[in-house]
């Protein structure tokens, strides 16, 4: 049996001291790295802030209570829980997560990923229900220098911009008129149940048709949901001209973009290059983008996106534009790594090279005077 001597057990036990600490090194040496499209992330999450302070100032100087119960962050981007135009059901945590103005860079990453560049034109489809997500689209857009044909649901469910007075589309003509986003809304339906607001009193719908009449846009008004979405594709082919749509953007669950509330399940938040063509009870926008296999940039299910990028759930106070995974991340630095892996082969390369020369050496015995021959008859 080859036994080890005590010279080589304590080099041996060295090396294995080694190794932990180069192991420790690389752990507790990670590095800042930034990600793709590191500066157009960037220049999206800080124009997110400056379209949200500019609404907050606005609603301000308008005498408008902050409920800083439901609004801790004072964004002015919450709305109340039941008003007359509030169509569906919503939750507070992903109208406070949706207020995050790194969410700007989410969308960056999702349309560059799609393969989106400079003067694409492309379809987008906002709620009333997350004016802070419709912000973060608006951010991406202006900051890529796309083409956006923009038709929102004026409606929204509980905590959305569901003021009769100040929807989304009073919103996004503020920022229009500031200057601050240089595109708004070409068209608008009142949302909810068939796009017609099915569930509002009379008087709610007749606010949310008020709104579409002072912002001056189109209003989709159609007796069926599924001539609804024909006119809706009708508007997007109208406006792109000769041009091809490179992307379709949705914002929350609006039942034109849908189809149906059973087609939810199918329809993955997030990016998709494809959808899974299934026998659906009603082709949304969404369904019928995706078979001209336009790639799909679906803005539903907020909180489950940002644990995906990295942001955080309902944060109070609110991050700094930059701040984030979706910008920088920890990760193992190449050269400390390849180094000290380097080092350890070679350390234990020359540690077998002698304790084999030592073995050879030690085994090698010189035969005594009288012993050459013996073992001949």
């Amino acid at each position: 049996m080859y036994n080890l001597s005590a010279g080589s057990k304590r080099v041996l036990s060295v090396l294995a001291l080694f190794a932990l600490m180069a192991f420790l090194a690389v752990e507790y040496g990670k590095v800042d790295v930034k990600l793709k499209y590191y500066d157009q992330k960037l220049e999206a999450a800080k124009l997110f802030q400056k379209a949200s302070d500019y609404l907050k100032e606005y609603r301000l100087q308008k005498g408008i209570f902050i409920d800083i119960i439901n609004d801790p962050n004072g964004t002015a981007l919450i709305g109340q829980d039941i008003t007359p135009i509030t169509t569906d059901r919503g939750y507070i945590e992903a109208k406070l997560t949706s207020t995050n103005p790194n969410f700007a860079a989410v969308v960056v990453d999702m349309l560059k990923e799609a393969g989106v560049e400079k003067n694409d034109v492309v379809a987008v489809a906002f709620t009333g229900s997350l004016p802070g997500i419709n912000i973060a689209v608006h951010s991406a857009i202006q900051t890529l220098k796309l083409k956006p044909i923009i038709i929102t649901s004026v409606g929204a469910s509980n905590w959305g911009a569901n003021d009769p007075y100040y929807t989304w589309l009073d919103m996004e003509k503020v920022l229009f008129d500031a200057g601050i986003f240089k595109n708004k809304s070409v068209a608008a339906s009142i949302g909810g149940g068939l796009d017609r607001g099915r569930g509002l009193s009379p008087e709610g719908r007749q606010l949310l048709v008020d709104a579409i009449q002072r912002n001056k846009v189109r209003f989709v008004n159609e007796e069926y949901l599924e001539n609804s979405i024909q006119s809706r594709i009708a508007v997007y082919d109208s406006l792109k001209k000769k041009d091809k749509i490179k992307a379709f953007i949705n914002v929350g669950g609006g039942i034109s973009s849908i189809g149906s509330t059973e087609n939810v399940q199918f329809i993955p938040s997030g990016l998709s290059t494809t959808l899974p063509m299934k026998n659906f009870p009603t082709r949304g926008v969404i369904i019928r983008m995706a078979e001209k296999n336009i790639p799909i940039v679906h803005l539903l299910n907020i909180n489950q996106l940002a644990h995906q990028y990295g942001l955080p759930i309902s944060p109070s106070p609110l991050p700094q534009p930059g701040d984030g995974e979706i910008f920088i991340q920890k990760r193992y630095s190449v050269i400390l790594t390849a180094v000290l892996t380097l080092f350890l082969i070679a350390s234990i390369s020359f540690v077998f090279y002698m304790e084999m020369k030592r073995h050879r050496l030690g085994t090698e015995r010189i035969p005594k005077q009288g012993e050459v021959g013996t073992m001949e008859m």
